[in-house]
């Protein structure tokens, strides 16, 4: 089990898990979110990134979606600025 760092070529992030270590699941981040993101012309030539920030071979699914939630907060990828997360809901410090 792994999370992972996507990287956007607009350099916005999204954090996500995989309990299978899948090399190619890249994660269920909104493509509304990300396509609003893009002209139709930057979807032509279009390239990520895939980070893994965490493995484990002997966690379990609690300790995967608590290392989850940490670097989404670490990375800030809730902050719509920044990234593609919309969980945990980011709150703007006034």
């Amino acid at each position: 089990m792994i999370v992972y760092k996507i990287t956007y070529p607009n350099g916005k992030i999204y954090v996500g898990k995989d309990e299978t270590d899948t090399l190619t699941y890249f994660g269920s981040v909104d493509s509304n979110l990300v396509a609003a993101d893009f002209t139709e012309t930057e979807r032509d030539n279009f390239s990520i990134t895939k980070e893994t920030l965490w493995r484990s071979v002997t966690g379990n699914k609690i300790e995967l979606a608590e290392m989850e939630k940490n670097h989404i907060l670490r990375l800030k990828s809730n902050d719509p600025d920044i990234g593609y997360n919309r969980w945990p809901k980011f709150a703007r410090v006034k």
